[in-house]
């Protein structure tokens, strides 16, 4: 998992040298986050595996970790990335 962040974290940061990651721990704090941001994007990075044994979160666009590096161009500049 932490090579999971790791690699997500670098392909982030080669995005937008100014990003700010924050990790969020619990569903209060999350609805509170989601409620304070106007503008969010929702990325699943989950594999299609994960997502068929898991199912998929409504409203996300899915990129799978693999392919994030060679995607970058389809993630908004303008809006806070939320991932899963």
């Amino acid at each position: 998992m932490k090579r999971l962040v790791s690699l997500l974290l670098a392909a982030l940061s080669a995005f937008a040298q100014d990003a700010t990651v924050r990790k969020i721990t619990d569903a209060e704090e999350l609805e509170k986050f989601i409620k304070q941001q106007s503008n969010l994007f929702f990325l699943d990075v989950r594999d299609p595996k994960e997502i068929a044994e898991l199912g998929a979160l409504k409203g996300y666009v899915n990129i799978p970790l693999g392919d994030l590096e060679k995607r970058l161009a389809e993630l908004p500049k303008d809006k806070t990335i939320l991932t899963v």
